[in-house]
């Protein structure tokens, strides 16, 4: 629970050039939300490290941020699935080698791998879809936590899921963990000389491959847009106010549904 604005979050973009010399690390940054976060975080200023297992959608991202005239981007490709903590250290040390420092961490990237009744769930399956969504993002954000405690504007948003659903399996669990990760980080870093904000954000239903993979009969165009839930990513990044920290925001039911796009006339002759 929180008594932020939600629809007032949601219009939220940081003044011009207030991420400048800021470094943000992007999970999921080859599309979707990943990549809307990772444009508008470039938008104010920052230097945005994008990390995927999509080498061609990270360079896509990359593209279209340096088309905009922003910030040079760093491009990392990683699959969470099969990192191991020496690759996570490796990544700590590459930021801090090459950037020398971070600022904040995004940690989007999710696969929930197939919607299933535990009861017949996969083993193989199982481990990727934990180490995907749960092991993963841990020892990343491990990795770079004294990053981020060395940061006067130190962050950690997590994007969150409520799917404690029947036949979500090993993805609802993973998410209800990241929930707890949220928890107890946010009480450990909140006393601590260099506080580290650690929100997580869901925004509910939003047009990506991620949705689009599990609900393949809906009608996406009723959708809100990536670009549509960026504000609180970039609020929570901001860091403006030392109080918000350990949130759950939950944005459904506040993101207005986009207006339909104009019928085209066909024409004559």
């Amino acid at each position: 629970m929180t008594d932020l604005d939600i629809p007032a979050l949601l219009d939220y973009r940081p003044e011009p050039g207030a991420f400048n010399d800021r470094v943000v690390l992007v999970t999921g940054a080859a599309a979707g939300i990943g990549r809307a976060i990772a444009q508008a975080c470039a938008a104010a200023g920052a230097i945005v490290v994008l990390l995927d297992k999509d080498i061609k959608g990270l360079e896509k991202t990359y593209d279209l941020i340096e088309q905009e005239g922003h910030p040079q981007p760093a491009i990392y490709p990683l699959n969470l699935e099969g990192a191991t903590v020496k690759d996570y250290g490796d990544l700590a040390e590459n930021i801090r080698d090459s950037l020398g420092r971070l600022d904040g961490l995004v940690l989007h990237a999710g696969w929930a791998g197939t919607l299933t009744p535990l009861k017949g769930y996969d083993p193989e399956l199982w481990f990727k879809v934990i180490n995907s969504n749960l092991h993963g993002p841990f020892f990343l954000a491990q990795a770079v936590l004294p990053l981020l405690e060395d940061s006067p504007h130190g962050s950690l948003v997590v994007s969150t899921q409520d799917c404690r659903k029947a036949f979500w399996g090993a993805f609802g669990m993973a998410k209800a963990a990241q929930d707890a990760m949220i928890d107890i980080l946010a009480r450990e870093h909140r006393n601590e000389k260099h506080f580290i904000h650690v929100n997580g954000i869901d925004t509910g239903p939003v047009r990506s491959r991620f949705r689009a993979g599990h609900y393949p009969a809906e009608n996406a165009e009723k959708l809100p847009r990536p670009e549509d839930v960026v504000g609180p990513y970039l609020y929570l990044l901001d860091t403006t106010d030392p109080e918000h920290t350990g949130l759950h925001l939950s944005l459904e039911g506040h993101v207005p549904e986009p207006a339909p796009r104009p019928h085209r006339q066909p024409q004559e002759g």
